[in-house]
């Protein structure tokens, strides 16, 4: 995690700090990260580096608009009343849905029905089937669909919706980029594809608003700026 501030003018970077975040493998093939540390360090990395500009006699009111670069695959699935997510974070590298993946392909007579709609073929990468294994094999993740207060996002969905307010009337959004490495979302409409969904057995109710890559989302709900 790296929270970086530039000079609008030259691009020179005036301050930064970084912290390690702990990658989880509790089996083979199997890589994790809690969401909630990956939040947590968002917000000691800003809170940081809002007094290293302090310290250079800069003002941090001067930032005018923060971005957010991500993991795209990894995918994180949250209840929306509690805000706190219903398992770890499945990271893009994890394997696990090796299977499911086998079993897709398997059923896929048209070799090219995905690569024209989504541009990507079948593969553990993509967030639908790490989707699918939560689905499946996570209690929490069922009942939380079932009770229409489940949420899924990229890493930076489950950012954006918490800073912007969580609970609070947090922003369930995600951009093209970040969209468009799930299996889920169509390269010529840039919205989610019904085709898609019903593949994946993916409820639609679960996905964040797709928007453009560059656009003012909301604003930050706390912290020191």
């Amino acid at each position: 995690h790296v929270f970086q501030v530039f000079a609008a003018s030259t691009s020179e970077l005036l301050t930064y700090h970084k912290v390690e975040l702990e990658t989880l493998t509790p089996k083979e093939g199997w890589v994790e990260q809690d969401p909630m540390v990956i939040l947590h360090l968002v917000e000691e990395c800003i809170e940081k580096c809002v007094g290293y500009l302090v310290d250079l006699d800069i003002n941090p009111n001067d930032i005018v608009a923060i971005g957010i670069t991500n993991q795209r695959e990894t995918t994180i699935v949250w209840d929306s009343t509690t805000g706190k997510p219903l398992y770890n974070a499945i990271v893009w590298s994890d394997v696990r849905t090796k299977s499911i993946v086998d079993t897709y392909a398997s059923k896929i007579k048209n070799t090219t029905f995905l690569t024209t709609i989504c541009g990507l073929p079948i593969s553990t990468y993509f967030s639908a089937v790490k989707l699918n294994w939560l689905m499946d094999n996570v209690d929490e993740v069922k009942n939380a669909i079932k009770d229409n207060k489940c949420l899924f996002g990229t890493v930076d969905s489950w950012l954006i919706w918490n800073l912007t307010g969580g609970v609070d009337g947090g922003l369930h959004i995600t951009d093209v980029t970040n969209a468009s490495r799930t299996l889920l979302m169509n390269l010529r409409t840039l919205e989610w594809e019904p085709q898609l969904l019903k593949f994946f057995n993916i409820p639609s109710q679960i996905l964040p608003q797709i928007r453009s890559s560059s656009e003012i989302y909301g604003c930050l709900k706390d912290g020191p700026l």
